[in-house]
């Protein structure tokens, strides 16, 4: 599939404990790798929802009256599964990250192989840009996006450094930025550096970490009793939010127990960290940093 190759594509699929005649939501369709094969496993009255607020998404929608694609951002999935009177699911599935399309298209910006305009969004649609991060914000928003969303101590010097560029005129193409923060990108270390700005750039302009834990406190509403996520992750800040949520139904600090010492949580975990194979990881190098959790809901 040219598209978009799916990571852990059985794993994550088998994850969802797969009812002949369940109803299933995949938030991520892409290339609709994991949507085709949960549809094989579906029998003729279950039915699957997926969501992709990319419009090149829809081009690979899939001619089956079992399945519907939605254009919108998974953080309303509640509410359009309502549209479509929907109140429970037997599971979800998530392949979060950027889709290999979106990588290999030039000017969509999210790749740093190519020249292109300052953009990442997945919603083209979407008002703020790469661009607008670069230029608009403040020296101290700059700084803070670097820092939470890279994880990279200079982040202080390096807001700086964009700061007092711009100042001779609007930062516009990756090339630009590149040569912006050129002494920060040290031979050996430039991709990696690189794809780390790039990364903090990306998740601020789609609000990924808020639209993560939008999606995680709508889970235990919308799935059945013992009802499963499937959820891939591709960074730590991703994998830590829904590793603790799964644990404790929180994102940061501890549930009130009981005079028992208990505490109540909507989900359970089922098994085990899953990480790709070297044999994947060979064919999807995008699988490397790719982490599945499963959870059941109580």
């Amino acid at each position: 599939m040219d598209y978009h190759n799916a990571v852990l594509l059985k794993e994550t699929v088998d994850g969802l404990d797969i009812k002949p005649d369940g109803v299933y939501v995949d938030v991520t369709f892409g290339g609709g790798g994991h949507s085709r094969e949960i549809l094989s496993r579906l029998g003729p009255n279950g039915k699957l929802y997926a969501f992709d607020q990319d419009k090149d998404a829809l081009e690979n929608t899939i001619d089956d009256d079992r399945f519907v694609l939605i254009n919108e951002n998974f953080r309303y999935i509640k509410r359009f599964l309502r549209f479509y009177g929907v109140k429970e699911v037997d599971g979800v599935l998530a392949d979060f990250g950027v889709s290999s399309h979106q990588f290999d298209v030039a000017e969509r910006g999210f790749s740093t192989r190519f020249e292109a305009d300052l953009d990442m969004r997945m919603n083209q649609d979407n008002q703020l840009s790469a661009f607008e991060v670069i230029n608009d914000y403040e020296e101290e928003q700059i700084k803070t996006v670097l820092l939470q969303y890279g994880e990279l101590r200079q982040a202080p010097a390096m807001a700086r450094v964009i700061v007092e560029a711009r100042k001779e005129g609007a930062i516009k193409t990756s090339e630009q930025l590149k040569t912006v923060l050129k002494k920060f990108l040290n031979h050996q270390k430039e991709n990696k550096v690189l794809a780390q700005i790039y990364q903090a750039i990306r998740i601020e302009v789609n609000q990924e970490i808020e639209v993560l834990k939008e999606l995680l406190l709508q889970t235990p509403e919308i799935l059945k009793p013992d009802g499963r996520l499937s959820f891939i992750s591709y960074h730590s800040l991703e994998d830590r939010l829904v590793k603790r949520f799964i644990r404790n139904g929180l994102f940061e600090g501890e549930p009130e127990r009981d005079v028992f010492g208990n505490f109540e949580v909507p989900l359970k975990k089922v098994g085990g960290l899953i990480i790709p194979s070297k044999e994947e990881i060979k064919t999807n190098n995008r699988a490397r940093s790719a982490k599945l959790r499963i959870a059941k809901k109580l």
